[in-house]
């Protein structure tokens, strides 16, 4: 596909394919471009936004992920090196780092505005209107989410307006794919062939493609059901059965300076390192608020990275000290960490299967209505971009969905979970067994 943009002369080509081209072609006000991993998806959409950008002056767009870092991290990357790189280079488009009054932006000189941010952060990006709308990695939203981004679709300077999505599968009964069911969204099956850069017309693999298939090929159990087959699956033998979204997953809050805080680690470094914040509430619940998942990055580092998080300019924390730093029992990693933090640590009670029990009562609801552990959304500090590009979890809250226990040979479930994508996992048993396992000395007052 090639369009010539007037008034500036911009050449933009881009071959769609299969629902690419299904998209370029409809007008439905919801629309979701849903596959496996690598099949130009979000690159589709975007394309989609540019050039109605290019070609129709004074629309107002929006590029939204649930979180403004992850946003950054990866579509905002996509859009400047593979779609918009000419016409930024050429000053048609220039970028906008935001204002108090006004969100970040890419401008275009025909008065066209393509806003872009987080719903972690949705003042601003919810304070105007708009012709089109992109959300890309919509499962990470809610559906309320989704609803309020359509209340924003009243601009009219196009004559239609649209509310588009990308994303990989997730389980079969996500909102997406049940708003796809009941006809109120339109779902585009987005496949491996409908990436030239990744399969020929032919039908034939590119060399890209050859390894880029062959790390999805890779992937096990439901993650390669989802990322590399494309459907929507639930995990067999899912450990958290427990697990809600709408229950678990709660939006940032400021956390007062009396509750406790806990800081807890599990080492790696070819696997994921993962520091995790816990603060805990006077009635004992837990809420995970903030989250390191890095690899190829050594202890030391690490320590530099949370000092920054909870420290000023002149080194002084910036929120309470951690009651304690409760850690994998690596005995070299603890001391380099010790050292690097000014803080000492405490060994992990690592019992699995109290561990996961703890855990899974911790999920339940209770008489007030709600559980005693939860996840903050936007915790995770920074994304890893080599996890990215390995579709592997970058966070805790990916990891969720994919602990299951693992299986004999015979079929029978073990009583213990598949050793795979579990670090953030081990680190919620170890804060869920240092409040809930261990024994702690009662001392009376006299």
């Amino acid at each position: 596909m090639t369009t010539e943009a007037e008034p500036q002369g911009t050449v933009v080509r881009y071959e769609p394919r299969g629902a690419a081209r299904e998209l370029f072609r409809t007008r439905a006000s919801e629309v979701a471009m849903a596959g496996p991993a690598g099949t130009g998806k979000s690159l589709a959409c975007l394309f989609r936004m540019h050039l109605a950008a290019l070609t129709n002056p004074g629309i107002r767009c929006l590029i939204v992920r649930k979180t403004a870092v992850s946003l950054s991290a990866t579509t905002l990357v996509t859009y400047e090196k593979k779609v918009a790189a000419h016409a930024l280079a050429a000053g048609i488009v220039t970028w906008f780092g935001g204002s108090p009054r006004e969100a970040a932006a890419y401008r275009y000189d025909n008065k066209s505005r393509i806003v872009v941010g987080g719903m972690d952060k949705p003042e601003k990006v919810l304070s105007s209107e708009y012709d089109l709308v992109f959300a890309d990695e919509a499962t990470e939203l809610t559906e309320t989410d989704w609803e309020t981004l359509g209340t924003r679709l009243r601009n009219g300077v196009l004559a239609w307006q649209q509310q588009m999505a990308a994303c990989n599968p997730a389980q079969p009964k996500h909102w997406i794919k049940q708003r796809s069911k009941r006809g109120t969204m339109t779902m585009l099956n987005s496949r491996h062939h409908d990436n030239p850069a990744y399969v020929r017309a032919d039908g034939t693999l590119t060399a890209q493609g050859a390894d880029y298939m062959a790390k999805l090929d890779a992937l096990t159990g439901v993650r390669k059901l989802r990322y590399r087959d494309g459907i929507w699956a639930a995990a067999e033998g899912l450990i958290y059965e427990g697990w809600d979204e709408a229950a678990h997953l709660i939006k940032p809050f400021k956390i007062p300076d009396s509750w406790t805080r806990w800081l807890v680690v599990d080492f790696g470094f070819t696997n994921p390192f993962v520091c995790q914040w816990w603060a805990e509430d006077p009635d004992g619940r837990l809420y995970l608020y903030r989250e390191i998942y890095r690899t190829k990055r050594l202890v030391e580092d690490h320590a530099k990275d949370i000092l920054r998080l909870v420290t000023d300019d002149d080194g002084e924390w910036t929120e309470p000290k951690p009651r304690a730093v409760i850690c994998d029992h690596d005995a070299e990693d603890r001391a380099t960490l010790e050292k690097h933090l000014g803080l000492g640590t405490w060994p992990a009670k690592k019992g699995v299967s109290d561990g996961i029990q703890a855990a899974q009562s911790r999920l339940k609801v209770q008489g007030d209505g709600k559980p005693r552990l939860f996840l903050v959304r936007g915790a995770l500090a920074e994304v890893d971009p080599l996890l990215v590009e390995a579709k592997k979890p970058t966070c805790t809250e990916e990891e969720i969905t994919g602990y299951v226990w693992a299986v004999k040979p015979g079929g029978e479930a073990k009583e213990a979970p598949v050793k795979e994508h579990d670090h953030g996992m081990d680190c919620v048993r170890y804060i869920v067994a240092q409040r809930d396992l261990t024994a702690t000395t009662r001392v009376r007052w006299l």
